[in-house]
Formats: C-alpha cells, structure tokens, sequence
C-alpha cells in the first residue's frame, strides 16, 4: 500500500466517522425533539381532559347549561325546509281577525225611556214646589213691610263697620245685581257652564283619565253604556268645543226658558242629552263604526230647533258676517241639511247622529211633545199634591199649582 492509498483509506474512515457522528447526533436531536413533542401532547390532552370533567361540575354548581351544538345543515336543505308550498302557505297565514259582535242596545234604550220619564216627572214636582213657594213669599211680604221703617238702625249699623268689611259688602252687592240683572234662563244655564267647566278641568288631571274615559264618554261597545249617556252631556275635551257649544245654550236660554219654564226646561235638556246619545248608539251599532264620543252638542241642538220651531220668522245674526240676518227656519234647515249628508257620507268630524237626534227630538218637543207630556203630569201632580197637603186634599183635589204642566209654547 502506497502514500496514497493509505492516505486516502485514512481520509475515508475519518470521513466515514464524522459521517456516522453526525448522523448519531441528528438522531439524537430528533429523539429529544420527539419526547418534546409527545410531552407536550400529553399535557394538552389531560389539560382537555381535566377542562371537560370541569365543565359539567361548573355548569350544575352555577346551573348554567351549554346549549348543545346542532348539526350543521346545507344551505340546500335549509332552503328546501323553508320554501313552503303555496297551499300550506295559505293554511299557515294569520287567521282573520274576529268580526266584534254588535253590542245589545236593549239596556240604552230602556235608560233612555226611564231616564226621561223620570226627569219630566220631577221637573213636574219641582215645579209645582216653585208654585207653592211664590205663593209663600206673596203672603210672607206683607210682614217685611217693618223692615223698610227701621231705616235708622240700619244706618247706625253700617257706621259701625270697618273700611274691609265695607268693600266686601259692596262686592257682595255688585255680584247680587248682576245676578238679578240675568233672566231665569241666563242663570239656569250659568249652572250648566259652570258643572260643564268642572268636568273640562277634571280632563286635565292625569290621574282621572281612566275614570273620565269610562264615565264621560258615550261608546255603545263599553262596558257602561247608561251613565254615560248622562255625564257626556257635560263632558268637554276641547276649550273651543266648549265655548261653542255654550256660547249657544247662553243665546238661546232666555227663548227656552220663557217658552218651558226652567225645571221643563232642565228636564228637556237632560232628556235631548240621553235621546240624542241612544240615536248616536243605533247608528255606530249599525254601521260598526265603535268609537267614543262627548260633548252637549246634541242637547244644544235639541235647544236650538224647539226655538227655531217655535219662532220661525226671528232674525239670526252669523257670528262671523254679523250684517248678514238669516230667519230661524231657514238656520234649523240648514243644520239639519248638514248633518245628514254627514252621516250619510260617513264625516267624522262632529257627531251627526247625535245632532239630527237631538235636533227632531227639539222639533218634535215644541210641536206636539210638550202638551202631551203636562197631560200626562197632571195625575202624578194630583197624586204629590194630596201626599204634600192630605188635608186640603178634598177641597182641592186637582186644582193644587202646577196642575196645568206650566206655560206652554207659544
């Protein structure tokens, strides 16, 4: 063996040495890398383990429940499961809302007849009360003669007074003259404005509103029916309304009251309210138009054609065109014309059943009703005359004040 060959063996082994230590020591590297490795999948899966007997513990210990996962679902099928068929989709659609029954109006109508008949039946009382007690006063005024020559006394008294006491009787007599300066009308309907301004004021209470839509407004498809058809007569939401409505029951109650006197006339008034309210009740119940309404429109109106019907030539002023006189006849027409293409054409603007109610029932009270109902008030003024004075109730049985039903129209 030569230099070179020996040379060359020895490179080889050497080299053949340093091959197989390195690839030693890559193996090496490898197992280590390789045990890391396995460690650390150890770890993780009894950390998974561990987390997954936690969870259980920790949702029945704060009783929270995982929500399960559900399968997921192609985006084909899911289509498909949604799409439904036209039939089916016909039986699925929201079934139709239930008609509302037509409410009863048999209740309304029996309180309409009581209601009037008992209020023309104490206004025959309480007139025949006012007639007893004028007769009083007549006889009780010769008496008050001694008052007017101890004028002295009174004098003396007055001195005596002190400057406040003074200005507050002096207020006190302002107030008494312009109450006597009014007419039997004007002051009966002052009553009515003031109880109509009460329950407008009762409006603005928010605690009230419950109560004041159960009582005060007339609906036929309420619960209570019957007192309200009373209470709306004086229920006013709107000031204007309001004001309207009493601007005319002030023109008008002079005429009213000179032609009925002042208890017919309270009766009259609560009656066209009721009536004008049951006429209203038929025509919603029949149309299903089901909606509340307020408002003494209807007993105004009823005021308005008994005076319109009585004084048909009487010249009316238009508040906005005060130059411009139209005769009563032609006013009452004119209204009546209105109201009736507004209920027929469905207007919802005002109440038109409630006004052409009362508005005939006013008509009808001038014209036939009020002869016909002091006839029917004369036994049930027999009968309260004998029961107030048993003993004169021979001598004068059926001739007691108040007999006669009172001033009729003119």
């Amino acid at each position: 063996m030569d230099y070179s060959t020996a040379t060359l063996e020895r490179s080889i082994y050497s080299s053949g040495t340093g091959f197989r230590k390195e690839v030693i020591t890559n193996m090496a590297w490898r197992g280590c890398v390789l045990k890391w490795v396995n460690t650390e999948l150890i770890r993780s899966t009894n950390t998974t383990l561990r987390s997954s007997r936690e969870i259980p513990h920790y949702q029945q210990r704060y009783g929270f429940r995982q929500e399960a996962k559900r399968p997921d679902t192609k985006k084909g099928n899911v289509v498909q499961k949604t799409k439904v068929s036209p039939s089916e989709a016909g039986t699925q659609s929201l079934p139709p809302p239930p008609k509302v029954p037509r409410p009863s109006l048999f209740k309304p109508l029996m309180f309409t007849v009581g209601f009037t008949g008992c209020s023309f039946g104490a206004a025959a009382i309480l007139q025949y009360e006012t007639l007893r007690s004028l007769v009083r006063t007549a006889q009780d005024e010769e008496k008050s003669e001694k008052f007017s020559q101890d004028m002295t006394y009174w004098h003396d008294w007055w001195n005596k007074l002190s400057g406040f006491q003074r200005q507050l009787i002096l207020l006190v007599s302002m107030v008494d003259d312009f109450w006597s300066s009014l007419s039997k009308g004007q002051k009966t309907v002052t009553g009515i404005i003031a109880l109509n301004a009460v329950v407008l004021c009762c409006w603005r209470i928010p605690v009230m509103q419950r109560s004041m839509v159960k009582y005060f407004t007339s609906n036929p498809a309420a619960k209570t029916r019957c007192l309200p058809m009373v209470l709306s007569t004086f229920s006013h939401y709107s000031i204007f309304h309001m004001a309207a409505n009493m601007s005319v029951l002030w023109i008008f109650s002079s005429q009213i009251v000179a032609i009925l006197g002042w208890e017919q006339f309270l009766a009259f008034y609560l009656s066209a309210g009721v009536i004008s309210n049951m006429v209203s009740y038929t025509c919603k119940t029949a149309t299903r138009s089901l909606h509340p309404s307020l408002g003494a429109s209807g007993a105004v109106m009823a005021v308005l054609a008994a005076v319109c019907t009585n004084v048909p030539e009487a010249k009316l002023g238009i508040i906005l065109l005060p130059m411009v006189a139209v005769t009563a006849g032609n006013v009452l027409k004119a209204l009546i014309a209105m109201d009736t293409a507004g209920l027929v054409l469905g207007w919802r603007m005002f109440d038109h059943a409630a006004h052409l109610g009362g508005a005939l029932f006013g008509v009808w009270y001038v014209t036939y009703g009020h002869k016909l109902i002091c006839r029917k008030q004369k036994p049930l003024v027999k009968l309260w005359h004998e029961a107030r004075s048993p003993g004169a109730g021979g001598s004068r049985s059926g001739g007691g004040p108040g007999v006669n039903g009172g001033p009729g129209p003119k």
